[in-house]
C-alpha cells in the first residue's frame, strides 16, 4: 500500500491532513461518524450511506479484512471512508481480502492518520456538514469551497437512486414451504432484513422503491415491508402516499426510512437530526414493556414526535436524546421502528420484530378468513 497524501475538507473552512488507501481521486459527500467497534463491512455494504462520508470512531479498522458473506448489498453505495488507523495486516479465517485491497477494487477513497476523535468533536459541536477528500488538489481553500458546493443531503431523494431496478425474489435461506407472502420495498434494503424475513417463514418478493399500491395488491402479500435507506423522507411523498393505501389494506412493518415514510403517511413530519444515529450501541426504551433495547442505526432524519397524529402511538423512545424510535398504528395492523432489529452489525435486542410482524400477518388472515365465512 502506498502511502499517498490526502486532505479531508469541510464545508466550514475546517480539514485535516492524512493518506489514502483504497482508490485515489477525489469524492465529496456528508461527513458522519459510526460508533460501531466492530462491523466495518456492514457499514459499507449498507446503502443508507448513499452519499457519505464515514468517519469510525474506534481508532483500529481493518484487521479482520473483507469476507463474502457479510455484504449487505450488491455493491458500496457511500462516498468514502475514513479512519484512524488503517490495520496493515488481515487476520481471520474467513476474509477472502483486506480493506484496502476491497475499497480499491471497488474505487472507493479511503483516508487514515488523521485525528478522528477530533473531527467526530468537531462534527457533535457543528453537526454533521458536507466534506471532500481529495488526493489531487492540495489547497485547502479550493476544497473547502468545493465542499460547500457539493449536494445537501436536505432534499437529497436517494432512495430512488439505491434502489433495485427490478422485482425479484429472495431465495437465500428460504424454507421448503414458506407461511407468508411479504413484499418488501427496496429502499436500500439489507440483505440480514431478507434474511431474517425468510428464517421467520417468509417468501419476500423485493419491488422498486417507485412500485405502485396497485402493483403490489397484485400480488397478493399477506405483508408489506418497508426498508431502510438514505436521503431525505420528505421528497418521496409519492411512495408515501402508496404507503398510506397498502398500509390501510395489509399489514405493514417499517425500518428505519421505511418508518420515517409511515409517519410521513399518516400526516406526520420530519426532521434532520444535527449529527444522526449511526453505531450499534445506542439505548432504546420499548415503551410497551418497559425494558431497555441496546440497538443499531443508521439515520440522519427523524420523525417528530409532536407531529403524529392522535391514531399513532409512541412505542420506543431514545434514551440519549428521547427522539421517537417506534411507533404502531392503533386500529391498522402497522407498526415502525427507527432501530435496525437485523442487527449487520449490532445486538440481537430487537429481532422480536420480526416474529411480531409474523404474529401480525397470521391474526389479519385468521380475520380475513372469518370475514369471508361470516
Amino acid at each position: 500500500m502506498l502511502n499517498v497524501e490526502a486532505i479531508l475538507a469541510l464545508e466550514d473552512g475546517r480539514t485535516f491532513r492524512g493518506e489514502s488507501f483504497g482508490a485515489a481521486g477525489e469524492t465529496s459527500g456528508e461527513v458522519v461518524f459510526n460508533t460501531s467497534m466492530v462491523g466495518y463491512q456492514e457499514v459499507l455494504t449498507d446503502p443508507s450511506y448513499a452519499g457519505q462520508l464515514i468517519v469510525m470512531t474506534y481508532p483500529h479498522i481493518g484487521n479482520y479484512g473483507i469476507n463474502r458473506e457479510d455484504m449487505e448489498s450488491r455493491r458500496l453505495f457511500l462516498q468514502g471512508f475514513i479512519v484512524r488507523e488503517l490495520s496493515p495486516i488481515v487476520s481471520n479465517w474467513r476474509a477472502t481480502e483486506s480493506l484496502d485491497e476491497y475499497l480499491k477494487r471497488n474505487n472507493l477513497i479511503g483516508l487514515q492518520g488523521i485525528d478522528t476523535r477530533a473531527l467526530v468533536r468537531h462534527l457533535r459541536e457543528r453537526g454533521a456538514m458536507r466534506g471532500i477528500i481529495s488526493t489531487i488538489e492540495k489547497d485547502p481553500a479550493t476544497l473547502v469551497a468545493r465542499a460547500a458546493a457539493s449536494r445537501s443531503m436536505v432534499g437529497a431523494a436517494l432512495a430512488r437512486e439505491v434502489t433495485c431496478g427490478n422485482s425479484y425474489q429472495w431465495t437465500e435461506g428460504i424454507q421448503a414451504a414458506p407461511q407468508f407472502k411479504v413484499v418488501a420495498y427496496d429502499f436500500g434494503i439489507k440483505f440480514n432484513i431478507l434474511r431474517q424475513l425468510s428464517h421467520f417463514g417468509c417468501q419476500v418478493t423485493v419491488v422498486p422503491a417507485g412500485t405502485t399500491a396497485e402493483d403490489v395488491k397484485r400480488l397478493n402479500p399477506d405483508g408489506v415491508f418497508l426498508s431502510n435507506g438514505p436521503g431525505d423522507p420528505e421528497p418521496l411523498d409519492d411512495i408515501a402516499r402508496e404507503v398510506r393505501i397498502l398500509a390501510e389494506q395489509f399489514p405493514t412493518f417499517g425500518i428505519c426510512l421505511g418508518h420515517q415514510l409511515l409517519g410521513l403517511a399518516f400526516g406526520g413530519k420530519t426532521f434532520k437530526l444535527k449529527y444522526g444515529h449511526r453505531g450499534a450501541n445506542h439505548p432504546v426504551k420499548n415503551l410497551l414493556t418497559n425494558q431497555i433495547e441496546i440497538t443499531s442505526q443508521n439515520h440522519g432524519f427523524a420523525v417528530d414526535t409532536d407531529s403524529l397524529p392522535s391514531n399513532l402511538e409512541i412505542t420506543h423512545v431514545n434514551l440519549n436524546d428521547q427522539t421517537l424510535e417506534g411507533f404502531r398504528h392503533r386500529d391498522l395492523p402497522v407498526f415502525s421502528v427507527q432501530y435496525h432489529p437485523e442487527a449487520a452489525p449490532g445486538p440481537h435486542d430487537a429481532t422480536y420484530l420480526f416474529r411480531d410482524f409474523i404474529d401480525l400477518m397470521a391474526r389479519w388472515r385468521g380475520d380475513q378468513g372469518k370475514a369471508a365465512h361470516s
